[in-house]
């Protein structure tokens, strides 16, 4: 199936739903290259966070991330996130960052400097799997491979719950409490809310393990290949 793979997967979805880790996966069995575009806003969110902007403030937020030097790798197998050449890839995925990266992300100019970045980054790859919350609809409309990947708000607190070596219920309730605030902010903003593409599948891991999702994702994306739709 890797052999002369060309080409884009888009994989989206709200937060706890494992994206990140299966599109590593599906990037190192395709011979991809990856890149996870929430980091990018992570980074962008540690930039306004360090500058001592509130997160609320949209022309502030804008000018903060526009002087900010956001890099991001595209090796599946290791993560590179740096501010300003700072490795921030444990940073981003705190408390802190969480809470404030869905108003940052809701900024237009944050997301017009992001998404051109997104978008140079993807150009240099003959082969690439992006993973995000508006790849399929705004990033790159006209990818062939388009995914949404979904889960029950119970079964995605509990995976982020794992994640973060979380065990009292008492936190793992704050932890399904923000993900529903963040999913209601993110679906209901102006610019890029989150959603399906209107040509994507919609993958429900709710009752799939890992290696079941990562199978379906790279099952849809041979079949694309298979139907000669990658250029």
């Amino acid at each position: 199936m890797s052999a002369g793979f060309r080409g884009q997967v888009t994989l989206d979805g709200p937060s706890g739903t494992g994206k990140s880790s299966v599109a590593r996966a599906v990037a190192a069995r395709l011979g991809a290259a990856y890149l996870d575009t929430g980091a990018m806003y992570r980074a962008a969110t540690v930039a306004v966070l360090d500058g001592g902007v509130d997160p609320d403030d949209a022309e502030a937020v804008a000018r903060v991330v526009a002087a900010a030097r956001i890099e991001v790798g595209t090796t599946a197998g290791e993560e590179v996130v740096l501010v300003d050449g700072v490795d921030v890839a444990e940073r981003i995925r705190g408390a802190e960052v969480t809470r404030a990266v869905s108003p940052v992300s809701a900024v237009p100019a944050v997301r017009r400097q992001l998404v051109d970045q997104q978008r140079a980054l993807v150009e240099a790859a003959d082969a690439v799997v992006v993973e995000g919350r508006d790849i399929g609809t705004v990033v790159l409309p006209d990818a062939t491979c388009k995914i949404y990947l979904t889960a029950a708000p119970e079964v995605r607190a509990e995976r982020r719950a794992g994640q973060l070596g979380v065990t009292d219920p008492a936190e793992i309730a704050a932890l399904a409490e923000d993900l529903r605030r963040r999913d209601e902010y993110d679906s209901s903003r102006a610019d890029s809310p989150l959603r399906p593409a209107s040509d994507a599948v919609i993958v429900d891991s709710t009752d799939l393990d890992r290696e079941a999702v990562i199978d379906r994702v790279c099952e849809l994306a041979g079949r694309a290949v298979r139907a000669g739709e990658w250029a």
